[in-house]
C-alpha cells in the first residue's frame, strides 16, 4: 500500500524553480493550482444543480519566464519529458502538453498575443485519481499567462478558458467544477456551486481534527465515458417527459420531488430511478451545506453515506471495489462520512476521517482491500487549502 502524505510539496517548489535556471539559465516565477475533492453533488452539474468541491493542498506547479522566440519551450517533470512548439496554427497534441497548447490557442483566439515562453510544469496531483490533474494544469498556466503578460483576466473567465480547453484539446466534455474550485479555493472553505448560474458561496470547512482521506481503488473508468453520456440522455428524457406537465421545468433542477413521484408512471422504471438520485442529490446538498454551517460534520457525514447509496442503488455508476470501501468505512471507528467521489465505475472514495484515526485506517483498509481484491490501493490524505496563486521565494 502507498500512502502519499503532504511533506515534500516546499520540496517541490524549490525544485521547480532550480530545474528551470539549470535549463533555462534564468529566473523563473513560480504559480501553482490546487487539484479539488468534491464533498457532495455528483452528476448534479450536467442537470444544472449544485456541486460542493473544495481545493486541497495537492498541486500543479508551473515556473514561467519569456524567451526571444515565437516558441513555446515546456520540461514536464513527472514525466522527465521535454517539448517545443511554435506558437502559429496551434493544434491538439496527444498527452499532457495539449492542456498547455490549448490555454494558448483559446487566449489567442480572444484576441489577446502571447509570445514566445520559456516552462517547466512539476506536480503532486495523482494522475487518473478524480483530484482534477488537468484542470489544475490549466489553471496553473492560465494564471501564469494572465499574470506575466498582464491580460486582465477574471478567475472566472481563466475557469471558462480552462473548461473550453478540455472540451477541444482534451476531448472531454466536461462541466465547470473542476476549473472552478481549482481557482476560487479557499483554505477552510468548500465552495457551494450554482452549476446553472455559476452564482458560488463559501461554506465553512474548519475542522482542524480532521482529514478527507482518499481510497484509489485502482480501477480504471472503462465505462465511465459510455454511461456518461447513457445517464445524461436518461435525465434528459426524464424532462421531456415532465416538461408536458410543467411548462417552467428545463431541467431536473426545476423538479419538485412531489412533482417526479406524481408522473412517475408516465417514466421507465430506470429513468424514475435516475431522476429521482438528481432530485434527491441535491437536497442532499442543500442540507449539508446548513450542517456545515452550523459545524454539525456528523450529520454531514450520515449524508455522504446516504449519497453514496444513490450512487450504488439509484444511478447505478458505482463499482463493487467503491462499495466495499465505504461499507468497510461504515464499521470504522473515527470515520465521519465516506461515498464514492467523481463520476463512477472507479476512482477513489472520499472519506472524512478523525485525525487520531487515520493511520490506523490507512493501514486497516490497505490490509482488507487487498485481501479483498489481490490489489494494494493507493491513499491520500489531504485538506481543504487556497486556490490558483504566485508562489513568492
Amino acid at each position: 500500500m502507498q500512502c502519499r502524505k503532504n511533506h515534500y510539496f516546499s520540496d517541490m517548489e524549490r525544485n521547480i524553480r532550480a530545474q528551470f535556471l539549470q535549463r533555462f539559465k534564468k529566473e523563473p516565477i513560480v504559480f501553482a493550482a490546487p487539484g479539488r475533492v468534491n464533498l457532495i453533488g455528483e452528476h448534479t452539474d450536467y442537470n444544472n444543480g449544485f456541486v460542493l468541491p473544495g481545493a486541497i493542498d495537492k498541486k500543479i506547479l508551473v515556473a514561467i519566464a519569456k524567451n526571444n522566440e515565437n516558441v513555446l519551450n515546456v520540461y514536464a517533470c513527472q514525466f522527465q519529458q521535454a517539448a517545443s512548439f511554435a506558437l502559429q496554427n496551434i493544434k491538439p497534441v496527444k498527452g499532457w502538453a495539449t492542456y498547455l497548447l490549448g490555454m494558448i490557442f483559446n487566449l489567442q483566439e480572444k484576441g489577446f498575443s502571447i509570445s514566445g515562453i520559456d516552462v517547466v510544469v512539476d506536480g503532486n496531483v495523482p494522475v487518473g485519481a478524480g483530484m482534477s490533474s488537468s484542470a489544475a494544469i490549466c489553471s496553473a498556466f492560465g494564471f501564469a499567462l494572465n499574470s506575466i503578460f498582464e491580460l486582465g483576466l477574471s478567475r472566472m473567465e481563466l475557469a471558462l478558458l480552462g473548461q473550453k480547453t478540455e472540451h477541444n484539446f482534451a476531448g472531454l466534455q466536461c462541466g465547470i467544477m473542476d476549473q472552478f474550485a481549482s481557482l476560487y479555493g479557499k483554505a477552510g472553505n468548500v465552495i457551494k456551486l450554482d452549476c446553472r448560474s455559476l452564482e458560488y458561496e463559501f461554506i465553512p470547512f474548519n475542522f482542524p481534527d480532521y482529514r478527507i482521506v482518499l481510497v484509489n481503488t485502482m480501477v480504471t473508468h472503462s465505462l465511465a465515458s459510455s454511461e456518461y453520456n447513457v445517464r445524461r440522455k436518461q435525465c434528459e428524457e426524464g424532462v421531456a417527459v415532465l416538461k408536458k406537465y410543467y411548462a417552467e421545468i428545463n431541467s431536473l433542477r426545476d423538479v419538485q420531488g412531489e412533482q417526479l413521484q406524481e408522473h412517475k408512471k408516465d417514466l421507465s422504471e430506470i429513468v424514475f430511478k435516475r431522476c429521482s438520485f438528481i432530485v434527491n442529490e441535491n437536497k442532499r446538498l442543500l442540507h449539508g451545506c446548513d450542517f456545515l454551517k452550523k459545524g454539525d460534520l456528523q450529520s454531514f457525514g450520515e449524508i455522504m453515506f446516504l449519497a453514496h447509496e444513490g450512487l450504488s442503488k439509484w444511478y447505478e455508476v458505482s463499482c463493487l471495489q467503491s462499495d466495499f470501501l465505504v461499507e468497510q468505512a461504515k464499521q470504522f471507528n473515527g470515520v465521519v462520512g465516506a461515498r464514492q467521489m467523481g463520476g463512477g465505475f472507479g476512482g477513489c472514495t472520499i472519506n472524512i476521517i478523525n485525525n487520531d484515526a487515520v493511520n490506523d485506517f490507512s493501514e486497516s483498509i490497505g490490509k482488507l482491500y487487498q485481501r479483498q481484491f489481490n490489489k494494494a490501493p493507493e491513499i491520500y490524505v489531504t485538506q481543504i487549502e487556497d486556490g490558483a496563486k504566485r508562489i513568492d521565494y
